[in-house]
């Protein structure tokens, strides 16, 4: 916490005069006002026990001295901090390449392949909070859904958000570009200062779009220093596959065609690994082996919002006036 007008803290060099005042001059004018009898001999009451009354007689000048230091405080202006605050993390620099193109609703996996790589993902991603991680999408074509970030809240609801529909609606061409999708999550590294670069790309099919092949791609990841881990989901042989019908859908068995050679080729290139996916606990367990990569330094700037703090140091100020005009008006009242 931050106080913006710290000049106001000089008042509260008014408490000393006040003090003083309070001790030496209130109390011995009090004492001339009231009325005395006189004693002969004041011994019998020199061991007399002192009431709770008198023990809390200075309570309410020293509550009111509390609420005139927190109004004070309340004048500085607290504020909760606010700035850029920059810090070396261990990291890396990570672009996901996930395959949309409609054949990711096969349900070999649970609940079907898009869903059970995204779940997988997030996973990932909430494990390693000081990375800096983006997220590319592509089926025929392939665009950034999310470019490189430390804010994984954002990247995770852009993730979320990742729907097959784009391809099935015609948003986009359906089929499967590795080239493409592998190039365009290069590109989003080049200019990464991180001494470990790195793409996870998962893909349920084999290459039959783009203007990119994958071989292409791989050697450019590999004079990038980038190195490519890829990954094939799906069962073997034939998966379950929705078939949108007229009134329903239909279940039909679709042939899994991974092309496996091309994968372990782009990933030999790029000096990464090849892995096959063909359940949930093998896909999560790919996703650990790759967490445990290296790490390399970064520097990470984070931005916390300025928020006015004063409320609570009114609040306790207007308590402790109302307690001290209690105490004065009633158990410490002077007949």
């Amino acid at each position: 916490m931050t106080f913006t007008q710290p000049i106001y803290f000089l008042l509260l060099l008014l408490l000393i005069p006040y003090i003083l005042w309070y001790v030496l001059w209130r109390n011995r004018g009090r004492r001339k006002m009231e009325v005395a009898v006189t004693f002969s001999d004041t011994f019998a009451y020199k061991k007399a026990p002192v009431g709770w009354r008198v023990r809390l007689i200075h309570l309410p000048m020293i509550l009111r001295c509390f609420a005139f230091a927190l109004i004070v405080m309340a004048m500085a202006r607290p504020q909760t901090h606010s700035a850029w605050d920059e810090r070396s993390v261990e990291g890396i620099d990570i672009m996901l390449a996930m395959d949309v193109s409609t054949s990711m609703l096969a349900e070999d996996l649970r609940p079907n392949r898009i869903e059970a790589a995204k779940n997988v993902a997030a996973e990932f991603i909430a494990d390693r909070t000081d990375d800096n991680i983006g997220l590319t999408i592509f089926a025929g074509e392939a665009f950034t859904q999310c470019p490189m970030t430390t804010d994984h809240a954002s990247l995770l609801n852009l993730l979320k958000n990742v729907r097959t529909d784009i391809a099935a609606d015609g948003l986009i061409s359906d089929g499967t570009a590795i080239g493409m999708g592998l190039a365009n999550a290069i590109s989003r590294l080049k200019d990464s200062k991180a001494k470990s670069r790195v793409v996870i790309l998962l893909t349920d099919g084999s290459n039959n779009m783009g203007d990119i092949s994958p071989m292409t791609a791989a050697q450019i990841a590999k004079s990038m220093g980038v190195r490519v881990y890829t990954i094939g989901v799906g069962t073997n042989k034939v998966a379950r596959y929705p078939l949108p019908v007229a009134g329903g859908v239909q279940y039909v068995n679709i042939p899994v065609e991974i092309d496996t050679k091309t994968l372990k080729s782009i990933a030999a290139t790029s000096d990464g690994n090849y892995y096959r996916a063909t359940n949930n606990k093998e896909l999560r367990q790919i996703y650990r082996d790759i967490d445990k990569l290296e790490k390399s330094r970064l520097q990470v700037k984070k931005f916390s919002k300025r928020y006015e703090a004063f409320q609570p140091f009114v609040l306790a100020a207007l308590a402790m006036l109302l307690l001290e005009i209690l105490f004065r008006y009633t158990i410490l009242r002077r007949n």
